[in-house]
Parts: structure tokens; sequence; C-alpha cells
């Protein structure tokens, strides 16, 4: 692996300890994948947020990088556990809250902006087309791969957070342009709705477990995109995908030799079993990745008017700065539930107080069996909402 003379000074102290250390794993990984060097990013996405992810393991770590070390580059963080002015609400303990306010604020001691959320680029992180960035959230940086044309791999938390302490990342797999080539042609017959979409993302995902797909015959706008790269993240492996007519990449290669999948009725009705149970929901939430501002207010001019009819706990997740910007919305779901900012039942320890809850997330519905232990239900909004209304 070649270095640059500056880089090879960061990786012998001279730029400080925590550069190095930082500097020492981002060149020890691209020597596992056959890194030729290392290439410059312009910004970061952090994992590792949530107490319960990391526990105290991972608070000690945080602990030992922050004593000398300060983020490079533009640097955002993933959901918490929990919502911070509202944590109570959510059946949190003190324990849990205390540790969760120390891992923000060692983030925040070094740089890192505290916005916590799983859409980034909907907010204070948009990278540009060609930008070669480090993003840990799989569905996010499925999206910026894919949608945008920025440049990442599948980063651990680790991994990026070193990256943004340097300000470099190891240049192999998706920085570079041939692969990001498709490797699979998908023939899509689906209806044009968010949830539908994010059933295509699932059906994709245990088709192909990994690959850059193309797709045809489908046109999503930004909530659709979202929710099918979330999907295909969390049922298989993948990290990029091309739209025919829609993302910067896909007439950039040639898929005349490609095999071709058709997903139609059989495999969306094969997904959707695989995700739901026939039990009662005790908690709906929704969220994952989180709401746009689309999406709130599409769901709240669903239930404007409506009147809550069952006791069921709703939960309707997304980031601070969407909050801020739907008030009326926010107002009409908060009728319902509770609207939560920076923060997802996936990443929350809703284990303690549920055992089934019920989603329009494909990703959840993954998730939530195997990071906390619940039944899920995975269905559209409307579909879901019926059993309160």
């Amino acid at each position: 692996m070649y270095l640059t003379p500056d880089e090879e000074s960061m990786l012998d102290g001279e730029f400080g300890e925590g550069v190095q250390k930082a500097i020492e794993l981002i060149v020890a990984l691209g020597k596992v994948y056959g890194a030729d060097g290392l290439v410059d990013i312009t910004s970061a996405h952090l994992s590792g947020a949530s107490y319960k992810t990391i526990g105290d393991g991972g608070v000690r770590y945080l602990e030992d990088v922050s004593s000398n070390s300060i983020v490079a580059i533009p640097s955002t963080l993933n959901p918490l556990g929990m919502d911070r002015d509202r944590w109570r609400e959510m059946h949190i303990t003190e324990k849990f809250a205390k540790e969760q306010l120390k891992i923000i604020g060692l983030y925040k001691k070094m740089g890192v902006k505290t916005t916590c959320s799983c859409t980034p680029y909907l907010n204070d992180n948009v990278p540009s087309f060609g930008d070669h960035v480090a993003w840990a959230e799989s569905s996010a940086l499925s999206f910026v791969n894919s949608y945008i044309g920025a440049r990442t791999n599948r980063e651990g938390g680790p991994g990026a957070l070193a990256a943004a302490i340097v300000g470099k990342t190891a240049n192999y797999g998706l920085h570079i342009t041939e692969n990001r080539a498709p490797t699979v042609v998908i023939e899509a017959d689906i209806d044009n709705t968010i949830f539908s979409h994010s059933l295509l993302g699932q059906a994709v995902g245990m088709q192909i477990g990994s690959g850059i797909p193309y797709y045809k015959g489908i046109s999503p706008e930004i909530e659709e995109v979202k929710t099918m790269a979330a999907a295909m993240a969390a049922s298989g492996s993948v990290a990029m995908f091309h739209v025919e007519g829609i993302t910067p990449e896909a007439g950039m290669f040639d898929i005349s030799e490609l095999e071709v999948i058709h997903i139609g009725k059989k495999e969306m009705q094969n997904a959707y079993d695989v995700l739901n149970t026939d039990e009662d929901v005790q908690l709906m939430a929704f969220g994952c990745p989180h709401l746009t501002e689309r999406e709130i207010h599409e769901m709240a001019t669903f239930l404007k008017g409506k009147k809550k009819k069952k006791d069921i706990e709703i939960w309707f997740c997304t980031s601070a700065d969407i909050r801020a910007k739907c008030s009326e919305d926010v107002k009409v779901l908060e009728e319902f539930g509770k609207v939560l900012a920076d923060t997802c039942m996936v990443v929350s320890p809703i284990e303690s107080t549920f055992s089934v809850t019920g989603t329009n997330s494909a990703k959840a519905g993954n998730y939530l069996p195997t990071l906390c232990s619940q039944k899920a239900k995975c269905q559209d909004f409307t579909d879901l909402m019926k059993v309160v209304l």
C-alpha cells in the first residue's frame, strides 16, 4: 500500500497519538481488503451511538479515543437509544439515560455533530456526486452510493470513526469505479407505494444476498429509495444499487449480459410472509429509516379527524430537524402516539417492555427479532393503523 509523506508522518505519530492510532486502523483494514492507498473523504457518518448497541465496553472505547482525538471532516451520528427529552416516556431507565447522554458528550467532545439520524442526507450531511465518504449506517451508505453517487464502503463503527479523525479511508471496494458496476438486473412489477418498495428491497435482498442490482420498472422518489435501500441492506448485504432513469450511474455500465430476476406478486408475498406474525401488537413503531417530511405529512393526513379507539403504544421516529419542520402534522400524530427525535425502535431497549411490535419497515422487520427479541408484524401504515382506529 502506497502512503504519501503526510500519511507516513501520521503513521509515525507526528500528528499526535489519536491520529496515529486512527490511521493504523485504516491502514490495517486497507491491507486486509487489498487497497492500493488511501483516499481523502469529505464526510463521515458514524454508528455506535446507542448505549444498547455499544454497552459499557463501547463507552470505555469512546472515552479513550476522545481523550486525544478530534474529527478532521464533517461527521454525523446514527440514532440514539432514546429521545434526549422524552426518554421517560419510552420506558428508559435512569442508568440507560445517564450512559446514553455520556456517549453523546464524548462524540461532541470529538467534534461530531450530534444530530443523530439514520437519514443524515436529509439534513446536514449531504455528499455530492463523486465524493469519497466513510459511512457506517447500512441504509444511509446504500442511499448515498446509489441515489447521490457518492462513494463509500460498508464501514464498521470504529473504522468510520478512525476515518473521520484522519480525513481519509482506504481506497478499495466501492471507492473504485469498476466495482460499482451492476451484477444482476431486477425486473420489478410492484405497486407504487413506499411499503411496496420496502417489500421489494426485502425480496431482492433475500434473493441475491449481496451484489449490485440494476432495477427496471420502478420510478422511486427519495422515500422509496431510502426504504428499499434499508430493506436490501438488512435482508441481504446490498451496499449499492442502480435504478434505470433515476440513479446517476445507471447508464454508465453495460447490463446486456447480466442475469435477469423477476420480482412480482409471488416474490413479494414470500417477503411479506417472512416478516409477519399473527400475534397482536403491543407497540407500533414507524420511522426506520427516519420519517421524512413527506411521510409525516401523509401519515398526518390519513389520521386527521380520526380517533384512536384502542390503547396500543405508537412511536413515530424521525430526526429533530425534520420534527421541527413539521409542527402542524406533528400535532396530529401526537394525538395517536409519540413523535420521537433522534432515536428508533431498533436501537432502543424495547425488549424490556414489549414483545410484539408492528412496523411498516422491512428493515425493522428483520432487526426487531434479532436485536430486540420481538415478534414483528410488518405491514403498510394504513393497514396497521386499522387496529387502533
